[in-house]
């Protein structure tokens, strides 16, 4: 049995991972936090996420949700996943991390806390996605670039960042295989450019529109033939559904900083 304990309770994902939990007879969740002062505080979890009381309180106390727990997932805001992964650290408790939109500050904390727990960090925690970047690496690798690469995205209306941290995902992916840094080769915006497709680029599109979960395809364009990689996101279950095999994973593994490369034996470590 895998003791989970959530950060972000009240939210969409955090939710969402409470009700997978309720339903897997190999997890248990053992603790559920939220931002202090929310209106949930002290309710049980279960009830939050609209399933049969769980008996977990939810608390505003990031060290008291971790408590007994054998893993923590943080899907949460930037400014919160320090203290997060502060707690963590101080208690042992392994952390799946799926926080978009970090600083370097953040980075800099994941990666002093993986010296004391396991931490398995991505963009993205969907199993196909991760699957996807791995294919777009060996393209990236035998394409060359002979071959054009155009990576495009689309999300629903809400999302703030373009392009998403997926796409970008994606790229750092097709570069890698190229032997390049993404950074040297991207272009984000066609527009600023005005001039001819630059040989060996990378370009990226994103479309912001109704509820869409995600969206994203890969084309390589060769004079002769071209190659496409796509996938799309059903129902965002399938980032939680990612997040969870990722903690029981995670539990109990040694001290390091991990990828869902890691997760799913894609890394080759």
């Amino acid at each position: 049995m895998t003791r989970i304990a959530i950060f972000g309770a009240t939210g969409r994902m955090g939710q969402t991972l409470i009700r997978l939990i309720a339903d897997d007879e190999h997890l248990s969740l053992v603790g559920a936090a939220t931002e202090p002062g929310h209106a949930a505080v002290g309710d049980d979890a279960g009830s939050v996420a609209g399933v049969r009381t769980l008996g977990v309180a939810v608390t505003d106390d990031a060290a008291a949700a971790v408590a007994g727990a054998d893993v923590a997932i943080d899907f949460t805001l930037p400014a919160a996943l320090t203290g997060n992964v502060s707690a963590c650290a101080t208690n042992g408790v392994a952390m799946v991390v799926g926080t978009t939109g970090l600083a370097a500050g953040e980075y800099d904390a994941m990666k002093t806390a993986a010296e004391a727990i396991a931490i398995v960090y991505g963009r993205n925690m969907s199993i196909g996605i991760n699957v996807l970047s791995a294919l777009a690496r060996q393209a990236g690798r035998a394409l060359g670039d002979g071959f054009d690469c155009e990576i495009s995205e689309a999300h629903h209306r809400l999302k703030v960042d373009a392009p998403s941290g997926t796409a970008l995902q994606l790229g750092e992916a097709v570069a890698a295989g190229r032997g390049v840094a993404l950074d040297s080769v991207a272009v984000f915006d066609r527009h600023a450019e005005g001039a001819a497709r630059a040989p060996g680029s990378i370009g990226f599109a994103s479309v912001r529109a109704g509820n869409i979960a995600g969206d994203h395809s890969i084309l390589f364009g060769g004079d002769e033939e071209l190659v496409e990689l796509r996938h799309r996101a059903l129902d965002r279950a399938v980032f939680a559904r990612g997040a969870l095999r990722a903690a029981a994973w995670a539990a109990n593994r040694q001290p390091g900083f991990y990828s869902m490369d890691d997760v799913l034996g894609l890394s080759g470590r």
